[in-house]
């Protein structure tokens, strides 16, 4: 074991000389190293994307054919589904057992340790969170891939840093271009990937040399995902094409109800996983039970299952595998998936929210589009235009990046001309969103525990202690008739530059200080002559 630690000592020690021993520029080999961490951020999206794959056909597709069940199909045989989450749930005692402390805190605890705890990230989490999530999601938890996938490509980064010892913003860097080439390499957007790591991971605080990394790493990655699946998305939409200029109108609307929505979904998910945590049973329970109640939300609404892209795509698309799409199936799934997706989470089975944001949008926009076209139906109004436009709208209130949004979007359709309805319905939304909530979906659970990103290392922790933690308690005291010659004498023996003065009895009379002494010092006439108390402060 010794000779293990001291080989992996000398190990980093040697891989911190590199940069020195070639003669590169810090600058240089941080673009070296964002070049590495991309395409290991690619490979690792690809891993992360086979591994969910698999759990979703060992799980769900086996238990279909096995069962003899369609869930496009109603009859009593689905509610067999509803074991499918409690089973993922059972799977995850072992992992919550063993590796709790790596499943614990969700992004939000990410975004703490990266900003707050200069950026450490544990190699083993890669692993037992990114297999943890891909059971949640592969056994039909409500639940996202880009959360973890961010997590996992920022440990990668942070690895790398702190084996060549960077400072700790290099580190914070270099953990941001981790969660560039996740999300990049997941939605095959390198820009939007780019600007997740600037407004969610480092919080908006730009920096060319940081910015320059993150390019790189977010184009490697993305070079990496097209070359193994080729140059598709995750999550596929058609071009968009604005039918009237007077929908504008339309769609400033929508971006306020998307607000109001967002907001009411941070509302409902805190106060469900607030609930959970204080039902009395034990916590290895909690998955189990909570993918047991997703499985029962499945049985009415299927769509909830996973991370829902398959459903999603459909409503962009107007429809289509024969599941007619109307107002009120699509506002059904605005709740049902927010309730499953607070259930999955809240009781313990990893996993992201960026999902189940973009599926809350899409059925709040088509859900918004449809009633739109029954008002006017002569206006030609396109249903899954608004599911689009509302998809990226919800993501950017929920998460408080619109630039994010607006650029994801962009990519995944591919066209100039989604632009200004996305800025408009993005920044209206999140203006809404903000205005009944401080606080994102990520940065909620933060402020509950009094902390705050954005003022810093520094201001967080003077705000976590207390005066009476720092405050000198073994004081001593002097008697009020001393002299100022016995107290020159007393300072010299004392540690201390505050004294409380005391009477015959023991009573505080008042307070002096060596800075209120200093005024007389060089006063040798006066040093048996005058006592403490006419130099302090009486009224404290």
């Amino acid at each position: 074991m010794a000779f293990g630690q001291r080989l992996r000592a000398r190990l980093r020690y040697a891989l911190a000389g590199l940069p020195a021993y070639f003669h590169i520029s810090e600058n240089t080999f941080l673009i070296i190293l964002a070049v590495i961490i991309g395409v290991l951020g690619g490979l690792g999206n690809y891993a992360f994307r086979q591994t969910i794959e698999f759990m979703h056909w060992g799980l769900f597709e086996q238990s279909e054919r096995l069962l003899d069940i369609s869930l496009h199909e109603w009859s009593p045989r689905r509610f067999a589904v509803m074991f499918l989450p409690a089973i993922g749930g059972l799977l995850l005692i072992p992992l919550w057992h063993w590796f709790g402390q790596d499943l614990k805190g969700g992004f939000a605890g990410f975004l703490e340790r990266v900003n707050l705890g200069g950026a450490k990230l544990r190699l083993r989490p890669i692993f037992t969170r990114g297999f943890s999530a891909a059971l949640t999601i592969g056994s039909g938890g409500s639940a996202g891939q880009e959360g973890p996938i961010a997590m996992i490509g920022g440990a990668i980064g942070s690895q790398f840093g702190q084996a060549f010892k960077m400072s700790g913003d290099r580190l914070k860097v270099l953990v941001a271009c981790g969660a560039a080439a996740g999300v990049a390499a997941t939605f095959n957007a390198p820009i939007a990937g780019v600007f997740f790591a600037q407004e969610i991971v480092l919080l908006a605080s730009f920096e060319l040399a940081s910015f320059t990394s993150i390019v790189i790493a977010s184009g490697m990655a993305t070079v990496v995902s097209r070359a193994l699946l080729g140059n598709i998305s995750e999550l596929f939409a058609p071009q968009y094409v604005v039918q009237s200029f007077w929908e504008f109108g339309l769609y400033v609307l929508l971006g306020l109800l998307i607000g109001v929505f967002a907001a009411g979904f941070t509302d409902i998910h805190f106060r469900i996983k607030d609930r959970i945590a204080a039902i009395p049973i034990h916590p290895l329970l909690k998955p189990a039970a909570g993918g047991l109640v997703v499985g029962l939300i499945g049985v009415a609404f299927p769509q909830v299952f996973g991370n829902g892209y398959e459903f999603v795509e459909t409503v962009l698309l107007g429809g289509g595998d024969g599941q007619p799409l109307t107002w009120y199936l699509l506002a059904g799934l605005v709740l049902a998936k927010a309730v499953a997706t607070s259930i999955t989470l809240g009781s313990g089975m990893p996993g992201g929210l960026f999902a189940p944001n973009l599926f809350i949008g899409a059925m709040s926009g088509g859900a918004f589009g449809h009633l739109a076209a029954k008002l006017f139906p002569m206006a030609g109004i396109t249903p899954g235009a608004y599911a689009l436009v509302g998809m990226g709208a919800f993501l950017a209130a929920a998460t408080h990046a619109p630039m994010t949004a607006i650029f994801l979007l962009f990519e995944i359709t591919d066209s100039y001309e989604v632009i200004i309805p996305i800025m408009l319905t993005c920044v209206i939304g999140t203006a809404t969103a903000r205005h009944f909530k401080k606080d994102s979906l990520e940065t909620f659970e933060l402020t509950r525990a009094g902390i705050d990103l954005e003022a810093g290392k520094e201001r967080n922790i003077m705000k976590s202690i207390r005066v009476g933690e720092v405050m000198v308690r073994d004081v001593a005291s002097i008697p009020e008739n001393m002299t100022l010659g016995q107290f020159a004498q007393f300072i010299e023996r004392t540690r201390h530059t505050n004294f409380p003065l005391v009477n015959a009895q023991g009573e505080l009379t008042g307070i002096i200080s060596v800075q209120d002494f200093m005024g007389v010092v060089f006063e040798r006439d006066l040093m048996d002559l005058v006592v403490v108390k006419e130099l302090a402060t009486t009224k404290v």
